[in-house]
């Protein structure tokens, strides 16, 4: 989130936590989901197998996200342009 924010996108960072997140996503709160998916977003970081994990896991537990967990999840995977395999 901070780095998306500052606007310092590593892609080297990015790809090693799109790594480390996909094998954590299980574990996520709406709070970790939402704010995973909107850093790569914002950030342009591009890794797929991270936002279809990221989606799965939203939609498993949407009934437990709040708005604005909803909204910037919807802002980011419309942002990203990346479609929900689920």
């Amino acid at each position: 989130w901070a780095f998306a924010t500052a606007d310092h996108a590593s892609s080297k960072l990015f790809d090693a936590l799109a790594t480390a997140s996909c094998t954590h996503v299980g574990n996520f709160k709406p709070q970790n989901l939402a704010n995973t998916v909107w850093a790569f977003a914002t950030a342009g970081h591009a890794s797929p197998p991270l936002f279809d994990k990221l989606a799965a896991a939203s939609i498993a537990s949407v009934i437990d996200f709040k708005p604005q967990e909803l909204a910037n999840t919807a802002w980011a995977f419309a942002t990203a342009g990346h479609a929900s395999p689920a």
